[in-house]
């Protein structure tokens, strides 16, 4: 699944860095966390994994 956003990228980057024991868990907050908790390291990586050119800064609520 592709990050919708440069916003959600960067929280996916974070939250994989962690799971690989690169970044320690207590200093996940919000969509990292959260992103951690939920989701596979194969799921994080295929977000992380996304080219942010054209995508805007955060997701819009309308869409």
């Amino acid at each position: 699944m592709p990050a919708k956003s440069k916003s959600q990228q960067q929280a996916a980057g974070i939250a994989l860095a962690a799971k690989e024991g690169e970044k320690k868990v207590s200093d996940l907050k919000g969509p990292s966390k959260s992103m951690y908790k939920s989701m596979s390291k194969k799921e994080l990586h295929d977000m992380a994994a996304t080219k942010t050119k054209h995508k805007p800064e955060h997701k819009s609520d309308k869409g």
